[in-house]
């Protein structure tokens, strides 16, 4: 696989959020987004995943859904929907809004995931990784589990990983 062979596409979150960034949507309370604008963007990302996949020529077997953070959350919320429609889902510093609505269905085979949390993570507690890993491996799902030794980041280490997890699914 070349560089040339990748297409990647990053929504942008459609709320402003401070210092001229952007969100998902509004926290409730720890691990659970507030319903309205949650529901919004998960109507919106929908909209977006079916408009791409009108518009560019997509092999389900090599899609993959990533996110961190708030975008972990949404990649769950569209691929655990529509999980025939992915490869896998890369979900970094997250969790499964299961609070929300979303569930894990009974059979996810064929579906995997690469999941990274911080051990030192003061955004989103490890343990919320550590869910959803366990919620996944129950319903069939190919997971990757990883932790590392930092906060709310993405770091060397977990690129290295993540790349190697997505050459092993593309090839």
């Amino acid at each position: 696989m070349k560089i040339d062979d990748l297409l990647v596409i990053a929504p942008r979150a459609p709320f402003p959020y401070m210092n001229g960034g952007f969100a998902w949507y509004t926290v409730q309370e720890e691990g659970v987004p507030s319903p309205e604008s949650f529901n919004q963007s998960v109507f919106l990302l929908h909209q977006f995943l079916g408009e791409i996949k009108r518009q560019y020529p997509i092999d389900t077997k090599r899609t993959f859904l990533l996110g961190f953070s708030q975008g972990t959350v949404m990649a769950y919320a569209a691929g655990l929907a529509d999980h025939a429609s992915f490869r896998g889902i890369a979900a970094m510093s997250g969790y499964i809004p299961v609070r929300s609505g979303i569930s894990v269905e009974s059979d996810l085979s064929g579906l995997s995931v690469f999941i990274s949390h911080g051990t030192d993570d003061n955004v989103i507690p490890v343990q919320f990784g550590r869910n959803a890993a366990q919620l996944l491996t129950k319903a069939g799902a190919d997971v990757l589990y990883r932790e590392y030794s930092m906060g709310h980041q993405v770091i060397e280490e977990t690129i290295t990983d993540l790349a190697n997890w997505m050459k092993e699914r593309i090839n």
